[in-house]
């Protein structure tokens, strides 16, 4: 006797401030990576479907983007952790050498 089928995981990737396609909402989006894995004796063995999502916060209207989008949406996410404020997230711009946390 032979087990095998297939398990889910999702990894969440980012949470992006965009207008909503949906509702048109200017708000908070999770970026999810849906990967779906091949199974023998419950052991996931290799991964056979990658598929990519934003999830609005406000309304959960969900929508499959490409992996090149996603891509794009995750760099735009790591920088945009800064403010209109001047650099640094709660408006402190760090000299150079000094520790992170010190004012």
């Amino acid at each position: 006797m032979i087990i095998f089928g297939t398990k889910g995981y999702i990894y969440q990737l980012a949470i992006l401030t965009l207008v909503c396609g949906h509702c048109g909402n200017p708000s908070a989006h999770t970026l999810r990576k849906r990967v779906t894995k091949f199974t023998l004796f419950f052991v996931p063995l290799f991964p056979f479907s990658t598929k990519y999502a934003t999830q609005c916060t406000f309304c959960g209207a969900e929508q499959q983007i490409t992996s090149e989008q996603a891509e794009q949406l995750q760099l735009q996410g790591a920088g945009g952790g800064q403010d209109f404020r001047g650099g640094q997230p709660g408006g402190h711009v760090q000299q150079p050498g000094q520790h992170p946390y010190q004012r």
